[in-house]
């Protein structure tokens, strides 16, 4: 893979000369700062520029003392003004001076115990973190609202953060989130907002103690000989903690919040995110000079396309970068914290700036542009459907390469605002030997290195390049263009190259200037084109990756027909399909897509398959996409495959391309090759052989009509073992159906019916079984109250549901008993009737759900009354069953009490029926014979069976006929004496 790739990132560029070396600069969103418009105190040792508040604050020297300083207002300075005013930090303005505010530059002084060290600003909300010896002070930015008109800028000291032994080199700060360094040391928190609860008294402080299992750091007090004995040098270990395991190193942290009490105080907790301790740089002739981090920064990237301003600015990924002399790291401090890449320089580097394209570094002779990995990171934790077959970007692990190494004399400082990078030179040529001198000092050092060059305040040579770093549109044409060096040479190096530009256009559309920007149109054209690029590289190529060539094509928004006439010629008679096409054109086709292919780009893809894959040709013939095919040059390549890969697809696949072709011959002679059973299981390897999806819907295809027509039987089978395949959902199976008998929205076919009868049989599933039964239920009810026949022929009876499917059971003979009185105007609608009864015959239904279907069948005819008996009895409700019974029906009154009156029930016999019988046979006398006769047969004997004697006489009326009684009265005491 090439690893530097010489393009130019870098376009014009300005030459500011100096009389004298700028102490230190920085740089503002619209502002350079270097030279300065207004006075300081003394010389500058640190300045940042908070873009968040447009304020500039420094650390200023005078008489040997430091001083935190932040500038506010300072653009009226630079319009002519001449008026500042000098406040001490939380100072309360006075109303009589505070409309002169508006024309004169605030300056805030900030008052420390402690010497400040570095300082910060947080690129989110402008709050500042000052690092001193031992602490770190939180200043919270604040708007002081003093009236309509005006508003102020000014601060509030609300936390301190103490970390003993520990003396801050440089400081980051953003959305808090702290990364602090010291010469070898890395550490890395967070602060969280916490909750307080009600009862818990107001605390200034809470500590968060490491471990005792700790990091030895080789601190000089576990090591009182390192004094005296200068020659020797102790090195720390080198240590990476991340995450959790972080708590383990010995730094403690110890909050302290400075805020004045309030309602609205915010308490905070400190969680580690990463400590890493670097040992000195070694080699054959000694320790390397001057071994010591620099160049600290956090990195935020927004959520993509969110406005300017910065309180609607959603923050997606935060990045943290660090830099030894001679290599770089940069990790991903999110949800999971995370080295992502390492930076290695060809010679030893003197600051480092992080973007989020690029990395740029300055050594003693070059300005070096690296890529960087922030948008591969941050687009994986703004999208989950990256990495899927919808979705793709390039991996964060994407090798580093080099984009430019541009040669200047001298660098000395580097910073980047927007697309300018500020370089700071000096043209004299530096002793090398004298600044390169091995030093002892490895451990132990106290200068200061932030301290300004006295000694060159009289020389000359020293100049400030603004450079204009190119349009990520030119940078982007750039390496497309030189990815085509590499085609077919160097596979790896074009799909890297274009990664690269993939990258660096994804990083400009995720800025928040975007959606303003006046490149947005042509920033999201080369997106998609990016991704075209790539889908032909993943398609074209042979590498392990070939399956991205199917979510770079989709987010290219090409369609089939574009991206085969970029790969595929017309001339092309056979040659070899790579992976990653055959991988794209396979799931593109099986998709239900709305692209219609024309014959032929559909033949040129059977020519693929055919050569490539031909076990798929079954499969993407029955995309709906290739609908316009020819269906003779089809049934040419399946025979063709069929000699060596038969199956049942492939059968079915011809058998319905004969249907295209009007050819009833060969279609029956297809069909004919297997049984029924195997054909409908077949089409579970191709459901779109019955049904396609189109918008949505799933719609059937001219096979399902024609076998709706001719094999009604197969058609249900082959949806059912769809179903139960998960092919097909109820409601989709329901969709076709009505479609396919082209029948209303309301209306219920017998097919649809016939599938729900047949689903039954199979299904384990308790709530589709539940759903199912109620269907039917109220199917054969509607159909009942309606006199409604079924418009084709059920294709099972009842006694063929009855003997395969559980849920129907036998009909009880009392059933029948009802049945067979009265009139025969039900006799068309048996079959529904009789379906009926057997569901409610069975335990399977729940016969609560199924009352309101239930309701337009009353008790006024027979096929009513058994339906509401039966109901009540699955209830439990046996004596509301006898009392409808006796009233519509006594005859079938004892055999019901045969069936359903067992076990705990069997004391109705005495208890309701006899009495019953008994009343209604003196009350009608001898006008009812078939009360009679159920009270003589059956009641009686099973009454003189069960119970004794005594009890027997009892239940018997006292205006009987003795003669009527006295068979089941001797028979009663009989029974007792034999016992």
């Amino acid at each position: 893979m090439v690893q530097l790739y010489n393009l130019h990132p870098f376009g014009s560029q300005r030459v500011v000369p100096c009389k004298q070396e700028p102490a230190h600069f920085c740089c503002g969103r619209d502002v350079l700062f270097a030279l300065g418009s207004f006075a300081t105190l003394g010389p500058v040792l640190r300045m940042a520029h908070s873009s968040a508040g447009d304020y500039l604050v420094t650390i200023e020297e005078k008489n040997k003392a430091t001083f935190l300083r932040a500038y506010m207002n300072w653009r009226c300075m630079s319009a002519g003004s001449s008026r500042v005013c000098v406040r001490m930090v939380g100072h309360k303005m006075e109303e009589s001076y505070s409309e002169t505010l508006k024309e004169q530059m605030s300056v805030v002084e900030m008052p420390l115990s402690d010497p400040p060290l570095c300082i910060s600003c947080c690129p989110v909300n402008g709050d500042l973190l000052v690092g001193c010896r031992n602490k770190l002070v939180m200043f919270c930015l604040k708007y002081q609202v003093i009236n309509q008109n005006l508003t102020v800028l000014d601060f509030e000291r609300s936390l301190i953060l103490h970390i003993d032994n520990f003396i801050p080199a440089e400081v980051a700060f953003c959305a808090g989130h702290i990364a602090i360094t010291t010469e070898l040391d890395v550490l890395i928190l967070k602060l969280e907002l916490v909750q307080q609860s009600a009862d818990r008294t107001d605390q200034c402080a809470q500590g968060v103690s490491a471990p005792e299992k700790a990091v030895d750091r080789g601190s000089p007090s576990t090591h009182p000989l390192q004094l005296e004995l200068d020659e020797f040098v102790i090195c720390q270990k080198p240590v990476e903690l991340l995450g959790e395991e972080s708590k383990l190193c010995e730094i403690a942290v110890t909050l302290e919040s400075t805020e004045l009490p309030r309602e609205d105080t915010k308490h905070f907790q400190v969680q580690y995110l990463l400590f890493r301790r670097f040992a000195p740089d070694q080699s054959p002739f000694g320790f390397c000079e001057e071994t010591k981090l620099h160049s600290v920064q956090l990195l935020p990237v927004y959520q993509t396309a969110y406005e300017e301003i910065e309180n609607k600015r959603k923050l997606l990924s935060l990045f943290c970068f660090f830099s030894l002399p001679h290599v770089g790291y940069l990790y991903s401090i999110g949800k999971l914290v995370e080295l992502i890449s390492t930076y290695q320089y060809s010679e030893k580097s003197e600051q480092a700036v992080l973007t989020p394209q690029f990395l740029h570094v300055i050594t003693s002779q070059n300005l070096q542009c690296f890529t960087v990995r922030c948008s591969a990171a941050a687009a994986r934790g703004e999208d989950p459907y990256i990495d899927t077959t919808v979705k793709a970007c390039p991996p964060v692990t994407l090798d580093v390469c080099t984009l430019r190494m541009q040669l200047f004399i001298g660098p000395r400082a580097i910073c980047h605002f927007k697309n300018h990078i500020i370089l700071l030179t000096k043209a004299d040529t530096e002793d090398i030997t004298e600044r390169r001198k091995p030093t002892r000092r490895m451990l132990s050092r106290k200068a200061d290195s932030t301290k300004s060059r006295t000694n060159s305040e009289s020389e000359s040579g020293w100049n400030l390049y603004i450079i204009n770093t190119v349009s990520t549109i030119q940078l982007y044409r750039e390496m497309v263009d030189y990815s085509r060096t590499y085609e077919n040479v160097k596979t790896e190096s074009c799909i890297h190259l274009l990664s690269e530009a993939h990258l660096l256009v994804r990083a400009a559309i995720m800025d928040p200037h975007f959606l303003k920007s006046d490149e947005k149109e042509d920033l999201l054209r080369a997106f998609r084109e990016s991704c075209a690029f790539l889908g032909d590289c993943y398609s074209r190529f042979d590498t392990k990756d070939y399956h991205l060539a199917l979510p770079y094509y989709r987010m290219s928004g090409l369609s089939m027909t574009e991206v085969l006439k970029r790969l595929v010629s017309e001339s092309d008679e056979i040659r070899t399909y790579e992976r990653g096409l055959i991988f794209y054109l396979t799931h593109s086709l099986n998709e239900d897509s709305d692209e219609e292919l024309s014959k032929e780009t559909g033949n040129k893809i059977l020519q693929i398959f055919y050569l490539a894959d031909p076990v798929q040709l079954p499969h993407i013939l029955c995309s709906p996409s290739m609908r316009n095919i020819c269906p003779l040059t089809a049934v040419k390549y399946l025979q063709k495959v069929e000699k060596i890969m038969p199956s049942v697809v492939l059968t079915l696949t011809k058998a319905f391309l004969a249907l295209k072709m009007g050819d009833l011959t060969m279609y029956e002679r297809e069909m004919d090759s297997y049984k029924e059973t195997t054909l409908a299981c077949g089409f579970i390897g191709q459901p779109r052989l019955l049904q396609q999806r189109k918008e949505g819907i799933v719609m059937p295809t001219e096979f399902a009509v024609h076998l709706k027509e001719m094999q009604p039987g197969l058609l249900v089978a082959a949806t059912v073992a769809l179903h139960e395949n998960s092919k097909i959902e109820l409601e989709e199976a329901d969709t076709f159906f009505k479609i396919l008998c082209n029948t209303s929205e309301n209306t219920i076919p017998q097919l649809l019916v016939d599938f729900w009868e047949a689903l039954l049989v199979v299904s384990s599933q308790e709530e589709i079984l539940q759903e199912l039964l109620l269907r039917v239920t109220s199917q054969y009810v509607w159909r009942i109250s309606r006199k409604q026949l079924p418009e084709t022929k059920p294709l099972k009876t009842t006694e063929d549901l009855i003997n395969s499917c559980s849920h129907f059971g036998l009909i009880v003979p009392w059933v029948a008993s009802v049945m067979s009185v009265g009139c025969s105007s039900d006799e068309d609608y048996h079959e529904d009737i009789s379906r009926l009864q057997s569901l409610l015959c069975s335990q399977s239904i729940n016969i609560a759900s199924a009352l309101p279907v239930l309701e337009p069948l009353t008790e006024a005819d027979n096929v009513g009354l058994t339906v509401h008996v039966l109901c009540n009895t699955r209830l439990g409700k046996y004596e509301e069953a006898i009392d409808q019974l006796l009233t519509r029906c006594p005859a079938a009154a004892v055999l019901y009490a045969q069936h359903e009156l067992k076990g705990d029930s069997q004391a109705l016999w005495w208890n309701k029926l006899l009495p019953e019988l008994c009343k209604r046979t003196r009350l009608t006398g001898n006008d009812c014979p078939v009360l009679i006769s159920s009270l003589k047969a059956e009641t009686l004997s099973i009454v003189a069976m069960e119970l004794e004697l005594r009890d027997f006489l009892s239940l018997l009326p006292e205006d009987g006929t003795a003669a009527f009684f006295l068979p089941h009265l001797l028979h009663c005491s009989q029974r007792k004496l034999l016992t």
